[in-house]
């Protein structure tokens, strides 16, 4: 049996020398170390032999099998590395040619303007409402009613408002103002919330005004919050917006949902205030329009102006925007104008 194990080994040794690929090694390892290869058939009859007999065969067998282990790795090892170095030669890439330009959209310049102006603002302690608290298809209840705008009130006119034929009274949003009450209904104050989203109104479009636009609503309820308050969260905005302190000015205005109302201006971006064609020559630009929530809307939302007071700014994206990047037409933002866009 010791002579029939060593001749075995020799075939094998000389088939696995004789091996010119991986499969080749493949079937001389199922030939000679299988279950059904010859060692192990071998094996099978070491019950047969004593005890002595038991111990010299099966450990030259084991020997032996190591061996031709050992011979099939190496060899299986050697042909891996040559057809590897083959497939990568075959592969190679000239990694000095140029490469194809893949053109890459980019972020739209009034994407980035409402994320950085939600971004200060949550900095200041804003959170933004939940998408079922700013609708953009709103019934006159949230757009107008509850927002203290009464019947006879100009911008309930359809050449101000986009009625829809859904539903009576059912219109397009004209502004993000509605966001608030929704809040208002269904959360107790402390309140400190802004909604940016889409609005529409029935203008003539030209290069100030289009007939939709975007806004950001904020709105803040707690005890003893003051108009001065409400000067210190813009001019702090103002300040970061534009990255540096820039002298502010509020002008008493009037809104039905607030009282006292304010516009606000800061001072030109173009001139400095020193009067240019962007500002009609005052020096000031309007960015935006706020005020103390008039008790009337707190009232209709079940919250007691005795107790509880606060402010609700809005402010127009687009002229942000157009503020920020010395963009004089509202209009580009809609075109589609692949040159303007790639500028952002």
């Amino acid at each position: 049996m010791k002579a029939q194990l060593e001749n075995i080994y020799s075939l094998a040794a000389a088939d696995i020398e004789k091996a010119n690929c991986i499969n080749d090694l493949d079937e001389i390892r199922a030939k000679y170390l299988s279950r059904k290869g010859e060692f192990n058939e071998i094996k099978k009859n070491l019950k047969n032999l004593s005890d002595e007999d038991k111990r010299i065969i099966g450990s030259l067998a084991n020997e032996i099998t190591k061996k031709l282990e050992t011979s099939l790795q190496e060899k299986h090892d050697k042909f891996y590395k040559e057809e590897l170095n083959q497939k990568l030669q075959k592969e190679r890439l000239d990694i000095t040619l140029p490469g194809k330009y893949i053109p890459r959209g980019k972020v739209h310049p009034l994407t980035s303007t409402t994320n950085e102006i939600v971004s200060i603002l949550q900095s200041l302690g804003f959170s933004v409402v939940e998408s079922k608290d700013s609708p953009e298809v709103e019934t006159e209840y949230f757009n107008f009613d509850m927002l203290n705008i009464p019947q006879d009130h100009p911008a309930r006119d359809v050449q101000d408002t986009f009625f829809t034929t859904v539903a009576k009274n059912v219109v397009l949003r004209s502004q993000t103002s509605g966001a608030q009450i929704h809040v208002m209904e269904n959360q107790k104050p402390p309140i400190r919330v802004i909604s940016p989203g889409r609005v529409y109104r029935n203008e003539n479009i030209n290069a100030r005004k289009n007939n939709f636009f975007h806004q950001i609503e904020g709105l803040y309820i707690d005890k003893n919050i003051t108009f001065g308050d409400l000067k210190g969260v813009l001019n702090e905005f103002i300040r970061i917006y534009f990255g540096s302190s820039r002298p502010t000015r509020f002008r008493s205005s009037f809104f039905p949902f607030t009282e006292p109302s304010a516009e606000v201006d800061v001072q030109c971006i173009m001139c400095g205030g020193k009067g240019c064609k962007t500002c009609s020559g005052t020096g000031w630009l309007e960015v935006l329009g706020a005020g103390m929530v008039d008790p009337n809307v707190l009232r209709g939302v079940g919250i007691d102006p005795e107790i509880y007071s606060g402010f609700a700014f809005g402010m127009g994206v687009e002229r942000f925007a157009m503020l920020k990047y010395a963009i004089d037409d509202i209009r580009l933002f809609f075109n589609d104008d692949v040159r303007f866009l790639k500028q952002f």
